[in-house]
């Protein structure tokens, strides 16, 4: 039985992080891992593993709200800005924004997807408003058999960059 895999990775950052070594301590992150987790859902017919890594790990950010995820009225899977169409010929992923709509990325199980957008968003703690600034990577693929090195062995097929 085939298995989806959304592997997401998160840097984060405030203004204050900003001087060219914070940015090179940022680009030497990481944006593919091995899959730590195993499936914990099943959706569209197939089990699901969600694998977390990054800086927003210690907010925990899917008990938050910050990654919205859940299954849209028309079967779709909306997952953070990315939305899986079950098609008869394989999954589709689809990038969702504000200013260009549903832009189609392209099949889940013809080698794997690799998306990256940034954005900020402000916070509010201590009663003090400042911006945190991401940089959010999804890898994502439909296998038949699971392998947890599927980011590192190859290179994604797809590329899709919102930065």
């Amino acid at each position: 039985m085939s298995v989806l895999v959304f592997q997401i990775v998160i840097k984060q950052w405030d203004k204050g992080q900003s001087s060219p070594e914070h940015v090179a301590a940022r680009a030497a992150i990481p944006a593919r891992y091995a899959v730590a987790t195993k499936p914990a859902y099943y959706v569209l017919d197939k089990p699901c593993i969600v694998d977390q890594h990054g800086d927003d790990i210690s907010t925990n950010v899917f008990k938050n709200g910050r990654i919205k995820y859940g299954m849209l009225p028309d079967g779709r899977i909306r997952f953070d800005r990315f939305q899986v169409c079950g098609k008869e010929g394989g999954d589709i992923l689809e990038y969702v924004s504000e200013d260009k709509g549903c832009q189609i990325v392209g099949p889940l199980n013809q080698g794997w997807v690799q998306c990256q957008y940034s954005w900020r968003y402000s916070v509010e703690e201590a009663g003090m408003r400042y911006w945190m600034y991401e940089e959010v990577t999804l890898n994502a693929v439909c296998m038949d058999e699971f392998d947890d090195e599927c980011f590192l062995k190859t290179e994604p097929t797809i590329t899709h960059n919102n930065t």
